[in-house]
């Protein structure tokens, strides 16, 4: 794969992006082995990520399959994610406190805890995050876009 052919796409539909959405603000590309990270620094930048991280989701999206098109690497090996100002960070944060509720809950309970709707990356967060915790199991149900997940004791 060229070298910097990931790194200069993402900045390229950055730029477009926030230029687009009329933000003020500085564009960070950075690669780690095979994932590349964008991150947006600014002000006011909820309108860059959107509802429930929806506009963030469509552009790291998009910034991904641009990148494959240009030949960037393939599509099993090359990981894109696009930031802005720690949205990530905070986002999966807040996930785990309400996967520790939610285990709590089923294990007091001894009930499935349903959470609600998610994108499919914040699920895949989640099933991780509470993997090697003990007492519950967790699993997906229901169809897009209100695919949801289940965290449920473990029957002993």
């Amino acid at each position: 794969m060229p070298d910097g052919v990931v790194e200069s796409t993402v900045q390229e539909v950055l730029e477009e992006v926030v230029t687009a959405l009329g933000l003020k603000g500085s564009i960070e590309v950075d690669r780690d082995g095979e994932v590349v990270t964008g991150t947006v620094h600014g002000h006011d930048l909820g309108l860059f990520i959107g509802r429930h991280g929806q506009t963030i989701d469509a552009v790291q999206h998009v910034a991904f399959r641009v990148a494959l098109a240009r030949g960037g690497g393939d599509e099993g090996d090359l990981r894109v994610v696009i930031d802005a100002e720690g949205y990530r960070a905070r986002r999966a944060e807040a996930l785990q406190r309400v996967a520790d509720q939610a285990a709590e809950d089923a294990r007091r309970y001894s009930r499935p805890v349903a959470l609600d709707a998610m994108t499919a990356s914040e699920r895949k967060l989640v099933h991780e995050y509470l993997r090697d915790r003990g007492g519950v199991e967790t699993y997906s149900e229901g169809e897009e876009p209100d695919r949801h997940l289940v965290v449920a004791p473990l029957v002993t």
